[in-house]
C-alpha cells in the first residue's frame, strides 16, 4: 500500500487523466492508419522468420524490403507470407530463404482466401503460444524463488561481449541486485534491422540480439537457482526497431523493456509517425509477455532544468499511462520513470526531490514506477557522488518507489567497474534496510515546504496538459514542450518506413492480441 504522506488533489489529478486520455486518443487514431516496415518485420519474426542471406542481411528484413518495394505493404507481410505458404508449400523460413535467393512474393498466384487464412491463423497461434509458455514459466519462477523487496536493484551491465556481461551480471546478481539490464551498443537504436547472433564487440554497450538475449536469459536463471531469488533481465526496445526487439525479448523472456516513443523522438530524432506505430505492436506485444515497460521521462532531466521542469515529467508520465492502456498494458506493467536529478547546490533540494518522488507515488499507485539516479550533477569527485547517491537511494526507499537504477560513483567517468557497482549495491542496501519502514513514520505538514512543491508540481502538471490538448502532442513536441528540445513533425529518421495502410490490410498477431488483451475500438483505449 503507498503510504499517503502528502495531500494530493484528486480532482486535479483526475482532470490531468482525461487531458492525457483526449492527447492519447488523437495519438491514436494516427497510430491505427498506418504501419511500418519494423511493424511488418516483427510479423514475419513471429511467424518463424530467422537468420540472414549471404550478405548479412536480416531475412525478416529481405521479405518486408522486398513488398516494400514492389509498393506492396499496404496490404500487410502476414498476407505475403501465407500466400506463399499455400502456393509453394513451405513455411515461412523456407520461403524467405528462397525470397533471398530471387523469388518474389508478389509475383505468386493469389491463393484461395480461406487456406491462406488458415495459414495466418495457424501460424499466429504457434507465436501467441511460445510467447505464453515464457509468461508461464516467469509466472512460475517469480512464485517459486521470489523476488527481492521493493525498491528492486537494477544495475546495468554493457561491457561490450555478452559473455563478460554474463560474469559481470552474475556477480552483480550475487551481490544483492534484483535486475539486471544489458544496456545497447550506441546508436544500436538507429539501426533499421536488428542484428543477429551473439555479439563480443560493442561500444559502451552490447548488442541487443534474440541469440544474446537467450546467452543472459539462462545465466541469469542459473544464478536465480543459485540464490533462490528470480533476478530480472532488462533491455531496450526503444528506437527503429521496437517491435522486433519486443518481440525477441517475448521469446527469451525477459522481464522488463525501456519502451518510450517519446525518447526516440526527442534524443534519437526518430520520425513522430514512425515511432509512435512502432510503439503501438511493441506495447502490444510487451503487454501480452507479461512484461514491464519503463518509460523514458527522466531524461527530459538531463537537458532541461529539473525544478523549473518537473511538471513535463509528470505530464508525460500521465500521456504514457493512457498510450500503454490502449495498447493492452496493465497499470501493473507500466514503469514510468522519472529521476533524482535537482542541483545538490539547491538549499531544500532534497525536500523537492522528495515533492516529486512522492506525488508521483501517490498518483500511479498501482504502478512499478522507474527512478533514476542523479547524472547530470555527477562531477567525477567519487566521495560527494556517492553522498549523493546516497540521498537519492533515502528518497526512493521513503517515497516507495519500484524499480530503482542504482548510481555509480565513477558516473562522468567510466563505464562502471564490478567493484563500483559493489559498492553502489552496498550503499543502498544499508540505506534501503535501515530505514525501510521510514515512509509509515512520518508526514510531511500540511503548510510545508514539501507539500507546497507537490502542489505546484501538480498544479503545473494540469496547466501543462491543457496546453499540450489545445495543439496536440506532435505540435507540442515540435515547440520543444518537453526535454528543451524541438523536432519537426514531418521530419525525423525513418521517415520512409511508414506506410498507410490498405482497406485489405491484415496483421493477424496484433488482432489476435487485441482480442486477448480485451482492448476496445481503436482510439477508445484500453481496459484497466
Amino acid at each position: 500500500m503507498v503510504n499517503q504522506l502528502l495531500a494530493v488533489d484528486e480532482d486535479k489529478v483526475g482532470k490531468a487523466r482525461e487531458l492525457a486520455r483526449r492527447i492519447a486518443q488523437d495519438i491514436q487514431r494516427e497510430i491505427d492508419q498506418t504501419t511500418t516496415v519494423s511493424v511488418e518485420r516483427t510479423v514475419a519474426r513471429l511467424f518463424g522468420i530467422d537468420g540472414t542471406n549471404a550478405d548479412g542481411v536480416p531475412l525478416p528484413n529481405v521479405v518486408v524490403d522486398q513488398v516494400d518495394q514492389d509498393g506492396q505493404l499496404h496490404r500487410g507481410i502476414a498476407f505475403w507470407l501465407a500466400n506463399a505458404v499455400v502456393a509453394l508449400d513451405q513455411p515461412p523460413q523456407e520461403v524467405a530463404q528462397a525470397c533471398a535467393r530471387g523469388l518474389s512474393l508478389c509475383s505468386l498466384e493469389i491463393q484461395e482466401p480461406g487456406r491462406v487464412s488458415q495459414v495466418m491463423e495457424e501460424y499466429t497461434r504457434r507465436a501467441l503460444k511460445a510467447i505464453k509458455k515464457q509468461r508461464d514459466t516467469r509466472t512460475e519462477m517469480k512464485a517459486r524463488l521470489g523476488t527481492g523487496p521493493e525498491p528492486l536493484k537494477y544495475v546495468i551491465v554493457a561491457s561490450g561481449n555478452i559473455f563478460e556481461d554474463v560474469k559481470q551480471a552474475q556477480a552483480a546478481a550475487r551481490h544483492g541486485a534484483d535486475i539486471i539490464a544489458v544496456i545497447r551498443t550506441t546508436a544500436q537504436s538507429l539501426l533499421d534491422y536488428v542484428p543477429y547472433g551473439t555479439t563480443t564487440e560493442g561500444f559502451g554497450g552490447t548488442y541487443a540480439t534474440q541469440a544474446n538475449f537467450r546467452v543472459m536469459r539462462e545465466a541469469l536463471d542459473e544464478v536465480s537457482e543459485e540464490l533462490g531469488r528470480y533476478v530480472q533481465l532488462v533491455n531496450y526496445c526503444s528506437g527503429l526497431c521496437m517491435p522486433e526487439i519486443a518481440a525477441m525479448g517475448a521469446l527469451e523472456r525477459l522481464d522488463m523493456m525501456l519502451n518510450d516513443a517519446m525518447y526516440g523522438i526527442l534524443f534519437r530524432d526518430i520520425n513522430m509517425d514512425r515511432t509512435f506505430t512502432d510503439q503501438y505492436f511493441s506495447r502490444m506485444i510487451n503487454a501480452y509477455a507479461g512484461i514491464i515497460i519503463n518509460t523514458g521521462e527522466d531524461n527530459y532531466l538531463t537537458t532541461a532544468d529539473a525544478y523549473e521542469k518537473a511538471h513535463t515529467v509528470l505530464a508525460s508520465n500521465f500521456i504514457n499511462e493512457q498510450l500503454g492502456l490502449m495498447a493492452g498494458l496493465r497499470q501493473w506493467q507500466l514503469g514510468l520513470g522519472h529521476a533524482f536529478e535537482l542541483d545538490p547546490k539547491m538549499p531544500n533540494g532534497f525536500l523537492y526531490e522528495l515533492a516529486m518522488a512522492q506525488t508521483i507515488r501517490q498518483i500511479f499507485p498501482n504502478s512499478p514506477l522507474k527512478y533514476m539516479p542523479p547524472t547530470k550533477h555527477m562531477t567525477g569527485d567519487i566521495f560527494l557522488g556517492h553522498v549523493q547517491n546516497a540521498m537519492f537511494n533515502l528518497a526512493s526507499v521513503l517515497t516507495g518507489q519500484s524499480i530503482h537504477l542504482l548510481g555509480m560513483l565513477t558516473e562522468a567517468i567510466h563505464t562502471p567497474h564490478i567493484g563500483d557497482r559493489i559498492l553502489s549495491i552496498e550503499n543502498a542496501h544499508y540505506i534501503m534496510e535501515n530505514a525501510r519502514d521510514l515512509g509509515r513514520e512520518i508526514k510531511f505538514r500540511p503548510d510545508g515546504i514539501v507539500q507546497k512543491r507537490s502542489e505546484d508540481i501538480v498544479n503545473g502538471t494540469v496547466q501543462f496538459l491543457e496546453e499540450i490538448a489545445a495543439v496536440g502532442l506532435k505540435r507540442a513536441i515540435s515547440e520543444g514542450f518537453f526535454a528543451d528540445v524541438k523536432r519537426p513533425t514531418t521530419g525525423g529518421k525513418g521517415r520512409e518506413g511508414v506506410v498507410r495502410k490498405g482497406m485489405d490490410y491484415v496483421n493477424p498477431i496484433m488482432d489476435a492480441m487485441e482480442r486477448e488483451l480485451g482492448l476496445v475500438s481503436a482510439g477508445e483505449g484500453g481496459q484497466l
